[in-house]
Formats: structure tokens, sequence, C-alpha cells
């Protein structure tokens, strides 16, 4: 169970008082040094005082360029969707509190933990596919897009998956597929088989979204962010986890579940 966690001054990073979008650019010129400063991972994109959440996790949006990721995000932390963004260069991203409750195999739910999610907004181009691949070791979540109304997209959804699989965390890290502009219905390029087969294949969810009206964008990111809980409650020694991908913001974290054995224990990668 997912509540948002709302306050009066909160801002989505990314935007001023105006509403604006604030597009973090890096120029060709600039990858290599953005590249060398991500493997340690982007922490001086945050500010938050100590006490505002229980866990900071980072996900990051995938795609081909022009799928919609960026007004997918936008349509999740905001609520709205724009029409008028232009295309990401190099790297952005958006950010959401939320209050997480787990949900035991009987059907109670658990305390409440108040995370903070970042939304990684990454370039579809593939010039810029070597800075982004550079970021993928930093993320917890991934969410890959297509464009129903794309083929070339969709098809191009094998090379991402293989790219995540080389530069994740690890080899199985937690993705959710999502075929977006679901509005268009009528101009469909992606039969809905074709896409659930696809997401059988790969063992991953998969939602048809549309940052337009909204449709599933919330429940896919609901959908990713209990995997990563989950998974983290299958694992109590987190060395498997990247550094910075999860934080905790020192409160305990004793509530996590124990494995019963030496085999629970194991990372589930």
């Amino acid at each position: 169970m997912i509540e948002e966690q709302r306050k009066p001054d909160d801002q989505s990073c990314g935007t001023n008082n105006d509403g604006q979008r604030h597009q973090r650019q890096i120029l060709p010129a600039e990858e290599e040094k953005a590249e060398k400063e991500s493997v340690t991972g982007p922490r001086s994109a945050l500010s938050m005082s100590d006490g505002d959440y229980d866990y900071l996790i980072k996900f990051l949006a995938l795609g081909d360029s022009g799928v919609g990721k960026t007004s997918f995000l936008y349509q999740y932390t905001d609520g709205k969707f724009n029409s008028k963004f232009i295309t990401t260069v190099g790297i952005d991203f958006r950010e959401k509190r939320v209050v997480y409750k787990s949900s035991g195999p009987d059907g109670t739910v658990g305390r409440g933990q108040r995370i903070h999610i970042q939304l990684w907004d990454t370039a579809g181009q593939e010039r810029f596919r070597s800075l982004t691949t550079a970021f993928f070791r930093d993320a917890m979540g991934f969410l890959l897009l297509f464009d129903l109304t794309n083929e070339q997209s969709f098809l191009n959804v094998r090379n991402w998956m293989s790219q995540l699989q080389t530069h994740a965390y690890c080899e199985n890290p937690d993705v959710v597929l999502c075929g977006n502009k679901s509005d268009l219905e009528d101009q469909y390029a992606v039969k809905t088989e074709s896409a659930r087969e696809l997401a059988e294949k790969y063992g991953v969810p998969y939602f048809e979204t549309s940052a337009a009206n909204g449709e599933n964008v919330s429940h896919a990111v609901e959908v990713l962010l209990d995997l990563i809980m989950k998974r983290m409650e299958r694992c109590v020694d987190k060395s498997w986890i990247p550094d910075g991908t999860v934080r905790t913001n020192g409160h305990s974290t004793s509530s996590l579940a124990e494995p019963r054995d030496a085999e629970q224990s194991k990372c589930g990668c």
C-alpha cells in the first residue's frame, strides 16, 4: 500500500515557482566528466534535512527518444500532462515522497515507511547512451517505456534489457515494462498480446500507460517500489545493494523481515 506524502511547501525538484520544468542539460563536451561523477552516484542533486524520510530510492526511466518518459514522470510527480516538453538532453530528474506500507501474506498492513523517490529521466538518443548507462549502476529499479504507436521502440526493448543486464547492479534487476500512449488506441502499432509475451519472457510486470490521462502511471511506479521493498525485506545483508541507491535516514531497519534460513538470505539477483 502506497500513500502520497504531501507537504504544503513541497515542490518537485526540477520545477521553479511558476511550475516550469528545469532540465539539467549535459552537453556532449561534459559527458566524460558527468560519467566519472556518476560512478559514485549523483549525490549532490538532493538536499534534504534529516527526518524527512526513512529511505531514499532511485529509479531510472529508460526507452527510446520520444516514447514519453519525461511526460510519464511529470504525470506521476505533478499529476499533469505537458505536451510541450522538449527532448531530454543528458540526464534530468524529478522526485516525490510517498508512504509505503507492506502487506503480509495474511493481509496485515505493516508500519508505514516514508520513502523519498528520485526518478531519473534519461535521454533516449544514441549519442547519450554512454552517459545513460553510467547511471544504471546507481539505480535500484527501472521503468522501461516504449511507444505503443511506434513498433521500433517496442523492438528496441530487447536492446534496453540487454543494456540493463550488462550495466545494472545485478543481472536480474527489478524492471516494470510500460507501453506508453495508451490513449492513442486507434494508432496502436504494437499488439497487447505481443507486449505481454515479451514481458513474460523477461519475467517483468507489464502495464499500458498514458502520460496524457494518467492511466496506470502511478500504479506502475507503485508496483516497482513494492518489488524493491520486498527485495529488501528478503535480504538482511544489504551488501548487494549498490552504494547510494537505497539510503536509510538514520532510522532503524530492524523491522525488515529476517530470513528463515541461509537460502532465503541470498540476493534475489
